[in-house]
């Protein structure tokens, strides 16, 4: 038996002899493996902030209710939506899934569209009537837009030691659409609710580092680059790093887009109904009052997210473990996935700044094939073009959100699948996954496991 072998073996039985948590190593790292592990706040906060950030949890965790109750705080739903809570599409502030049938609606999950061709700013073209996402449900009286049915076909892959895998490919049909038949041109894309732990640290990362982390990525022959975005507050392009494309500028601006897409909840960011003028029962529809979030609600969700902390890594004294981390860099996994960052000075909440992290990523967009692609542009990111998702927290969603379903769309059914999918600038390291012995194939996955 060879020594590294030995070593997997050793690691193999440590990982089944019980977890172990690591020390964490900042203020935003908690050593925490509980299913609370992504709803941890960092608790450094002067007592003013610790109730503002108390009363963002709540309105994050709120189910909206539907207007005209004006004199309730939560009031505003709709008229056309997809959920009634922050929590639908991401439960216990972890991930979602796809449907488990074609006949089963997306309930932690959502539908973009677009039109071939750009909006005033550079970004995506929304449909006139439609607009730039589908919202399953209305209110009583306001007809949803109709629903995205999903369904799998198997592909099968076959790695080196003759194990074979297999992929579901995801099909999806729109049923029932409400305001008139969709157009054969229609871009879409379906996306998974994502965590939304650690996005205050990934907000404080400045924009000369993802300049530096792309130009770093040049010369190991890479093309992943920034997604320079429209900022509606700043009235400018800057580079975006939130959404599955790094399409929306700050925090502040995805909590509030999020708001609108997904609960039809205006504010002082998004101050119409997402209504078009061709459906009348929207229009017609009563607002809660305008704008139905206040600034102080949003402000009070915003500084909940951004000191939400982080899981630290588990076993990382175990052989496997080690040695799969080891394999993750070999095989160049770390080209993009770039383990650690460190946040610039942020003024807006200064316990953000100076912080090393460890999210697993490089904040850009990069070509990940035709295999994963969703043939939707949005703004510099192309249609086969996806930011580096954060890998921190990864080996706790099956606890936590009790499944394992992993990619922007849920297809892949494990960490190993979800390897399996790279494609594009990602090819020659799922090549080289496929080539490993099925021991360093699990320990690559332990690795994972541990984040």
């Amino acid at each position: 038996m060879s020594a590294r072998l030995s070593r997997l073996l050793l690691g193999l039985s440590c990982c089944l002899a019980g977890p172990s948590l690591a020390q964490a190593e900042s203020g935003f790292e908690v050593a925490d493996a509980s299913r609370e592990a992504y709803s941890r706040i960092h608790p450094d906060l002067p007592q003013a902030k610790s109730e503002e950030v108390f009363r963002g949890r709540g309105l994050f965790r709120q189910s909206w209710v539907i207007p005209p109750a004006k004199d309730i705080e939560i009031a505003g739903l709709g008229p056309l939506y997809n959920q009634i809570s922050c929590l639908s599409c991401h439960p216990k502030n972890g991930r979602g899934q796809p449907p488990e049938s074609p006949q089963q609606a997306m309930r932690s999950m959502l539908t973009r569209l677009s039109l071939p061709g750009e909006d005033e700013h550079g970004g995506p073209l929304p449909h006139p009537v439609y607009g730039g996402q589908l919202n399953e449900q209305g209110i009583p009286g306001v007809p949803g837009e109709g629903r995205v049915s999903v369904d799998y076909r198997e592909e099968a892959i076959k790695l080196a030691d003759g194990e074979t895998v297999k992929l579901r490919k995801p099909v999806y049909t729109f049923v029932d659409p409400q305001y008139g038949p969709l157009p054969a041109n229609i871009l879409y894309s379906p996306r998974v609710g994502p965590s939304v732990f650690g996005l205050g640290l990934l907000e404080a990362v400045d924009e000369q580092t993802i300049r530096r982390l792309a130009e770093d990525g040049k010369r190991q022959g890479l093309q992943g680059h920034p997604n320079l975005v429209w900022d509606a507050e700043r009235q400018r392009k800057v580079i975006g790093r939130f959404g599955l494309k790094a399409n929306v500028a700050t925090l502040k601006q995805q909590i509030a887009g999020a708001f609108i897409g997904d609960m039809g909840i205006t504010s002082s960011l998004h101050a119409e109904e997402n209504c078009s003028v061709s459906q009348a029962a929207c229009k017609q529809a009563p607002s809660a009052r305008q704008p139905e979030l206040s600034d102080a609600q949003l402000d009070a969700v915003l500084l909940y997210l951004r000191l939400l902390q982080v899981p630290a890594r588990r076993n990382t004294g175990d052989a496997m473990v080690l040695e799969g981390e080891k394999l993750f860099a070999e095989i160049g996994c770390t080209a993009c996935h770039t383990p650690t960052l460190t946040t610039g000075d942020f003024p807006e909440l200064p316990v953000l700044s100076k912080q090393t992290l460890h999210p697993y990523t490089d904040l850009l967009v990069h070509d990940m094939g035709e295999g994963l692609a969703d043939g939707r542009p949005d703004y510099l990111a192309g249609g086969s073009e996806w930011r580096t998702p954060p890998l921190w927290g990864i080996g706790l969603v099956e606890r936590i959100n009790e499944h394992s379903y992993f990619l922007h769309d849920g297809r892949a059914s494990n960490l190993t699948e979800a390897v399996l999918w790279h494609g594009g600038e990602a090819l020659l390291s799922q090549k080289k996954f496929i080539g490993l012995p099925k021991m360093e194939r699990l320990a690559l996955i332990r690795f994972l496991e541990s984040l």
